[in-house]
């Protein structure tokens, strides 16, 4: 559903999170705000909001710090220093009138329970530079395409493995080792043989999910069997578990669905069955900068993931009002040395539809969706962004999104097609470069401009916003489909030792498969 005409009005009237500033332009809240907010509530009734503060963290001396544990230190430290020094007396505020309220660091921002009264108010503060909606996401969640797949009735590599050339980077012996990918979605059955012993919180024995697992939906739904604030990962849609399977999945015999199968994963749940909420996008990326225990205390961010799959949107029609609203998350996270792989979306085949954040962002690596012929997917998203402005070309790479087969809860598998399931590939991409190029880990701009250098390049007869689909890179699939042996050959090739290589067993239980074991 869309919001009224007035929301056009807060596209141009709040500038938000930009990297580096000290401050924020201030805003003062235009009543059509508000009433967009509260459009249909009764005068005692509350609607979530969130409220930036003015003062922002300057991260620019982040980019000179190689090492990624203390990279990702520093700006914790930066964050969360800013965030203290400036969020207490509005909090003081908040506590005082008895309103609901999430603090939050990795943007100097607070969700709020609000009346229009304490909105209005909040608003007008001096210390406050926007006032923008909370409102429910829904994102439409792909479907079993088929029934669930035996474990043992496919071949040992998945196709689109195969496509990318994920294989030929085993043979090398790198298969993610050393690398953390944070899966932000539905969550994860963790337990499914093709994902538990790639769990970080599995060590072959016991398991923990302290530093490993953080659910962000803190109210039950009756509908959804993880309830809320679930102690131990749980997918409560299978969205999730298809896409970590992906990225880093594999049983050790006949189903390595996964491009890392040595990487270890971390997840947290951001939909609620589908539904996730700015604040609820917010909580996961912060967790994954520095996760935190089970009670959610004690931040750690040397535990922090490397590489975080989002295979999901927050469109402005349903939650997103405001066009910036995440950018500051999306730019805050990848200043700590994060790699953010983001699907573009399944709004497809028009041109110009790759219109929802953080796809959209300059800072985002967008990824849209082909067949495993190479042609592109007729729901894949296209450029170039429109809806800034900018006519930047996205996406800007595509991987194998249709009736790829993954993971499911129950210890099954089944197809799923989407820009979901491309954007897995990428991040067991960005963990294989890694690994194989420890150098280049924390440094994100290179690995996205090594990751686009060796896309096979593909072209269009669809030409966007004047950019013909002849074009290299063109507004259907970029700089082409991504080639992770040839990213990691360019890597070895171009600079730094290349990393020491564990040994690995590949056989080949029948003729045009392999299998590979991973010792981690």
């Amino acid at each position: 559903m869309r919001y009224p005409s007035p929301v056009s009005s807060l596209k141009r009237l709040l500038p938000i999170f930009v990297l580096g500033l000290l401050s924020l332009p201030l805003f003062a809240a235009d009543a059509t705000v508000l009433d967009a907010i509260f459009a249909g509530k009764r005068p005692d009734e509350t609607a979530s909001i969130l409220v930036v503060l003015h003062r922002q963290a300057d991260l620019s001396g982040a980019a000179n710090i190689p090492a990624r544990a203390e990279r990702k230190q520093f700006v914790y430290e930066a964050l969360r220093s800013t965030a203290d020094a400036t969020q207490r007396p509005l909090l003081a505020r908040l506590a005082g009138a008895g309103a609901r309220f999430q603090a939050f660091y990795l943007v100097n921002m607070v969700a709020v329970e609000a009346d229009r009264p304490l909105a209005e108010e909040l608003a007008s503060r001096d210390d406050v530079a926007l006032v923008a909606a909370n409102r429910p996401v829904h994102m439409p969640l792909p479907q079993r395409q088929e029934p669930g797949i035996a474990p043992l009735s496919e071949s040992a590599v998945e196709a689109s493995l195969d496509i990318v050339h994920a294989p030929s980077v085993w043979n090398l012996g790198f298969t993610g080792q050393g690398v953390v990918v944070g899966i932000a979605d539905t969550g994860v059955d963790w337990e499914h043989p093709a994902l538990k012993n790639r769990y970080r919180g599995f060590d072959g024995t016991s398991v923990s999910h302290d530093y490993n697992w953080h659910d962000s939906i803190h109210t039950a739904n009756p509908g959804n069997p993880c309830g809320a604030d679930s102690p131990v990962p749980c997918d409560d849609s299978s969205h999730g578990s298809h896409v970590t399977g992906t990225a880093v999945g594999t049983d050790g015999s006949d189903n390595q669905i996964g491009m890392a199968p040595g990487a270890r994963w971390i997840a947290c749940r951001n939909m609620d069955r589908g539904d996730g909420t700015p604040a609820r996008y917010t909580e996961c990326f912060q967790f994954f900068l520095a996760p935190t225990d089970s009670a959610g205390a004690h931040p750690r961010p040397d535990l922090g993931a490397d590489v975080i799959s989002n295979s999901w949107g927050c469109p402005p029609s349903e939650g997103c009002t405001d066009p910036d609203v995440l950018r500051g998350v999306v730019e805050n996270t990848r200043a700590a040395g994060i790699f953010l792989s983001i699907a573009a979306g399944n709004g497809g085949s028009e041109c110009s539809t790759i219109d929802d954040v953080p796809a959209s962002y300059e800072a985002a690596f967008s990824v849209g969706a082909t067949t495993l012929a190479d042609s592109i997917a007729s729901f894949s998203s296209r450029g170039p962004v429109t809806v800034d402005g900018s006519n930047r070309i996205k996406p800007d790479v595509v991987a194998p999104g249709v009736q790829i087969r993954s993971s499911v809860p129950g210890g099954t598998y089944t197809r799923f097609s989407g820009t979901s399931m491309a954007t897995p590939h990428v991040s067991g991409a960005v963990a294989l470069v890694w690994s194989a190029a420890p150098w280049l880990a924390n440094r994100v701009p290179e690995t996205e401009a090594l990751l686009r250098a060796t896309a096979v390049p593909l072209t269009s007869d669809q030409s966007c916003g004047g950019i013909p689909g002849s074009a290299i890179p063109n507004p259907v699939f970029g700089w082409g489909r991504i080639d992770v042996f040839a990213a990691v050959s360019t890597a070895l090739a171009s600079a730094g030792p290349p990393a020491p290589a564990p040994r690995i067993r590949v056989s080949r239980p029948r003729p045009g498969s392999r299998r590979i074991s991973p010792r981690s």
